[in-house]
């Protein structure tokens, strides 16, 4: 791994989460979820602050940009850390929400390969440093250091306008996920690289 990215540090949660929040609302799955109906921030804090328990959460010197990474054999969420999401939806944007969201994850846990892999739960750059190739050069330094562990790469491709950029990085469409609201989510695996 280079100097342009480091692990994240409890210090790092605020500004990973204003990352995650700013990425995302135009995201065409999680925006329209999250459109006037609460704000996203109190479920990513929690997504950021739980991956911190392993040393993959990679982010650029100034967190511009976050890649949230869980590593094989890993739970992205403890139990109770989803029953905390499901309430804190609930209380921050209505249980119909709550309930799609939930769907969401469901949706992807059921596809997620049973085999050993390194998934990449979320990645974002905040929207005052889009344009600059930050995100993309936070997963192409995180690839380095999943094919030191010689294992898979698995992630969900939610906005189809970066599935060739992932590809560009080795990645190929796995399946497909439909929505609840219909919208088309690309599971993309990358095998294990060797030296």
């Amino acid at each position: 791994m280079t100097e342009t990215a480091r692990v994240a540090t409890p210090a790092d949660i605020d500004a990973i989460v204003a990352v995650l929040t700013t990425a995302f609302s135009g995201d065409p799955l999680w925006g329209p979820v999250f459109q006037h109906r609460g704000p996203a921030a109190p479920m990513w804090r929690i997504f950021a602050t739980s991956a911190l328990r392993y040393p993959w959460t990679l982010v650029t010197p100034g967190v511009e940009s976050a890649a949230i990474w869980i590593p094989p054999g890993g739970a992205e969420l403890t139990d109770d850390e989803v029953d905390r999401v499901r309430q804190e939806l609930t209380d921050g944007a209505g249980a119909a929400v709550a309930k799609e969201v939930m769907e969401i994850f469901d949706l992807f846990e059921a596809a997620r390969p049973g085999d050993p892999h390194c998934y990449l739960s979320l990645l974002g750059t905040h929207d005052d440093h889009r344009g600059k190739g930050l995100g993309m050069g936070l997963l192409a330094e995180s690839l380095v250091r999943i094919d030191e562990l010689g294992v898979p790469a698995y992630l969900e491709s939610s906005n189809p306008a970066n599935n060739l950029r992932y590809e560009r990085l080795g990645f190929a469409a796995r399946d497909r996920i439909t929505a609840p609201s219909g919208h088309i989510v690309t599971t993309m695996w990358r095998t294990a690289q060797s030296h």
